[in-house]
């Protein structure tokens, strides 16, 4: 199937590791021109060098979502280069704290919005008068399954997701006649290196493996996960790619949940 993404240009933050690298690389793989953001220079760079050396053309910008200058620095980092953005992917995020609620600070509240929210406001807001330019466009937003499902120990967490679900169906609402299109993407226990880290970590202190400890973490954790195993990022990239592409041209304002079934709603 060609999905049509060759040549095009797609911003992808929090493109440094786990399921952002995983999405810059399937886009890059379909053709596309990529540039990815994260806070860590050091690694934002170094993700796209290992990437150019397969001869992917890939830009690295460093970025924290929670400075405009940086968001606007990306946005004119990437005109310059390539002069245009087909493609905007909202995949930064930040889980600060994990705590009862009484126990989360009303910083720590107002900086996780900052970042998680309030940040894919500022950058869509600079993207989407170069999508109307340019008279269409795709943004995929990232979320969870605490937009609809929330964890008690997360609560400022699960209310940033649940805004997003929100602005995200608004957005489509408001910009579907430009042919801007927004859908967002909820995925769940995905196999990236810090839930490695946090499996390993269960079945050191249980003396068990990492299958039993994740079998154990789905009984207690997510009671409705049917398939029984952790999602690999490439299953979360392989929507993204498809919504960014021409197959997806009549989907707008969904939500794709990539959670094994994790979610006990309809």
């Amino acid at each position: 199937m060609d999905l049509q993404l060759q040549g095009k240009v797609a911003i992808v933050t929090g493109g440094s590791k786990g399921i952002g690298k995983a999405i810059a690389e399937a886009l890059l793989k379909e053709g596309a021109k990529v540039v990815i953001s994260a806070r860590n220079t050091d690694e934002v760079e170094d993700a796209a060098a290992t990437l150019r050396l397969e001869g992917y053309d890939i830009t690295a910008v460093p970025a924290d979502m929670s400075r405009k200058e940086d968001l606007e620095q990306l946005v004119a980092a990437t005109l310059h280069r390539y002069g245009r953005i087909d493609i905007l992917v909202n995949n930064a995020g930040t889980i600060d704290t994990i705590a009862p609620i009484h126990d989360i600070s009303l910083g720590q509240w107002r900086y996780i919005f900052e970042v998680n929210f309030f940040g894919v406001v500022e950058l869509t807001n600079l993207v989407i008068p170069v999508m109307l330019k340019e008279k269409g466009g795709r943004i995929i937003n990232i979320s969870s399954e605490n937009a609809v499902q929330p964890d008690p120990m997360m609560a400022h967490y699960n209310a940033t997701k649940a805004a997003l679900n929100n602005y995200s169906k608004t957005l489509s609402m408001a910009y579907g006649k430009d042919n801007i299109l927004v859908n967002t993407v909820s995925p769940a226990f995905i196999r990236t290196p810090l839930l490695d880290d946090m499996l390993d970590k269960m079945a050191a202190e249980a003396n068990t493996t990492r299958e039993e400890a994740t079998r154990i973490f789905l009984k207690e954790n997510r009671p409705y996960q049917v398939l029984g195993r952790a999602g690999q990022m490439e299953e979360t990239a392989g929507i993204v790619v498809f919504l960014a592409s021409n197959q997806a041209s009549f989907i707008t304002g969904a939500v794709f949940r990539v959670d094994g079934g994790s979610v006990g709603t309809v």
